[in-house]
């Protein structure tokens, strides 16, 4: 649970969710969250963990229950792939400020530190360079923004180019990220398990100092009123978009339709509350983002009243609050050092969560593919995974590197885990058999009255899928292509992006033909079949299976005839009669 938890609670629980709750009317932003949570959010975290539990398989395996859509788990994998690349890079500019912050003053302090900052030669911390231009319009010198305004907090670093070398600083720290990852995951299971019991912790012990340093600080009832709102703006909640933000934000929060839910619950004991889980976790997740935000806010409200600005000013969100904003706010404080390097040690420890889980869908989808071959070879396929997404995570630690992390976010991180989602749960609702997969949950968490299903068969039948649908639909209605800054990319840039995100869910439709192709039969009989469990879907253990199939066996012994291509509902209901 604890690993669940360090997977759902991320960076995106403090650097993201405060910064939408001031946009979007204060403590009123928590009725649409809340609500979000319950129809969408919890639903699928219940539906996905329940999902790997039954039948301890991976992402790609657990689609045995449903073959036609076995390409969905590819799509999972392929997507923690591309996630993992760079968020470890976040979590090198995480250890690579973390090492800066063992000096006073902090570089980042004054302008004359920024400028000796070793990290100016990469655009992590950026604004697109002002140019004086002459009259025929070329370019000659870009500006400091320091010279131009000294009494300004230095927010953001000029950017030097958009290609360039690999900055060694940074490729160090991305390797002594994975180096960590690693040996965190060396044995699997039974080595991370023992390391989130601090890092899915510790965070929580850093945000409780600085919350209670950050109130006792002048200024500091502004920012969380800022935050929460003096008078909640309810007249926000008519707006679509505060609906859509906070749907959104539930469901990459709690890391839904990634495969590193059906990863880590496919190691769960079979007979594991996987209910009582989920809701441990959703709240937990949920909890933490509204508790991050004091944290933040009452340190941003101080910095303000440092500076003689409005809340408003040096609120940011992303990049701009976790490397930018906050960094400076903390460089104002007594004993700056000690506050920065605790809140960077957070944000490593919530980094490091995060990257377990997903570098575990990578190897637990191999392991399943071959077992026979892979499984006693755990240690060399987490050291090959490490050093291959090391070599692949390099672009992104060079000049451009910033630009490809973004792209990389923006496409892939994106709605192709709304179309996952989707598949999902329509692929279990209605396929696969929703009272079937009941009855599946039932076998592991015991018989639950049927009052106790309407709610999980109202948000699977209608509700969740409708919610999904209309965030993808509008997802993809008011996409415009990224930017970083100001800063616009390239044609090919964009081409870019689409050809990751069509490698992404390609294989959705491609696996699809080609097990409609393997089958046999006319066209119909062909997807009739596919949509089937296959003949070894079901718990993992065969002991597990026995109780599922126990009394089918005691009756095959009488020598009672079972159709074998009636489904498996059907065999249990004619097996208890």
């Amino acid at each position: 649970m604890l690993s669940m938890i360090g997977y759902a609670v991320g960076l995106g629980n403090v650097w993201r969710f405060p910064y939408l709750a001031y946009k979007h009317g204060g403590g009123a932003f928590l009725i649409p969250y809340v609500i979000m949570l319950s129809i969408a959010g919890l639903p699928l975290f219940f539906l996905e963990s329940s999902f790997g539990q039954f039948c301890s398989q991976g992402p790609i395996n657990v689609w045995k229950a449903v073959p036609i859509l076995q390409g969905v788990g590819i799509t999972m994998m392929l997507v923690s792939t591309f996630v993992a690349i760079y968020y470890n890079v976040i979590l090198a500019y995480s250890i690579y400020y973390l090492f800066a912050s063992f000096q006073y003053p902090l570089p980042w302090s004054n302008c004359s530190g920024w400028s000796e900052f070793p990290l100016l030669k990469s655009p992590l911390l950026h604004q697109p360079p002002e140019f004086s231009k002459t009259e025929s319009g070329p370019p000659l010198e870009a500006k400091n923004s320091c010279e131009k305004q000294p009494d300004t907090p230095v927010f953001k670093i000029n950017i030097l180019g958009l290609t360039g070398p690999v900055v060694w600083h940074l490729a160090l720290c991305l390797l002594l990220g994975w180096i960590m990852i690693g040996a965190a995951l060396f044995k699997g299971i039974k080595s991370s398990g023992k390391v989130v019991y601090f890092t899915a912790t510790f965070p929580y012990a850093v945000l409780l100092i600085l919350l209670i340093r950050g109130v006792t600080l002048e200024g500091a009832r502004n920012g969380i009123e800022y935050y929460i709102g003096t008078q909640s703006n309810l007249t926000k909640l008519s707006e679509a978009e505060v609906w859509k933000d906070a749907a959104t934000q539930i469901f990459f929060s709690l890391s839904i339709a990634w495969g590193g839910l059906t990863a880590l619950a496919s190691y769960n004991k079979f007979h594991n509350n996987c209910y009582k889980d989920s809701i441990i976790v959703c709240v937990t997740n949920c909890g933490t983002s509204i508790f991050a935000g004091f944290a933040i806010f009452s340190i941003l409200g101080h910095m303000a009243h440092v500076y003689g600005k409005p809340v408003s000013e040096v609120a940011q969100a992303g990049f701009g609050l976790a490397f930018i904003a906050y960094p400076d706010a903390l460089s104002k404080l007594p004993i700056s050092p000690l506050w920065s390097i605790l809140f960077f040690f957070m944000l490593i420890t919530l980094g490091l969560d995060s990257q377990f889980a997903g570098i575990e869908v990578i190897t637990t989808c191999l392991q399943d593919a071959y077992p026979k071959f892979l499984k006693s070879k755990r240690g060399l396929i987490t050291v090959i995974i490490c050093v291959v997404l090391f070599l692949l995570g390099l672009p992104c630690v060079t000049g451009a590197g910033i630009y490809w992390v973004n792209l990389i976010d923006t496409f892939v991180a994106g709605w192709i885990l709304l179309v996952a989602g989707l598949l999902e749960v329509f692929g279990l609702s209605c396929i696969y058999g929703g009272n079937r997969f009941i009855k599946d949950i039932e076998m592991m968490i015991g018989n639950k009255s049927a009052i106790f299903w309407i709610w999980w068969r109202s948000c699977w039948f209608f509700i969740t899928p409708f919610v999904l649908l209309v965030i993808l639909g509008w997802s993809v209605y008011t996409f415009t292509a990224p930017t970083y800054g100001t800063v616009e990319y390239p044609e090919w840039g964009i081409a870019l992006g689409w050809c990751m995100t069509a490698f992404c869910l390609m294989w959705i439709p491609i696996v699809a033909v080609w097990r409609i192709a393997k089958a046999s039969g006319g066209l119909w009989q062909r997807i009739k079949s596919t949509c089937v469990p296959t003949e070894d879907w079901g718990p993992y253990l065969e002991r597990h299976r026995g109780e599922r199939y126990g009394a089918k066996r005691a009756l095959c012994t009488l020598n009672v005839h079972i159709p074998p291509l009636v489904t498996r509902t059907q065999r249990t209901r004619v097996s208890f009669f």
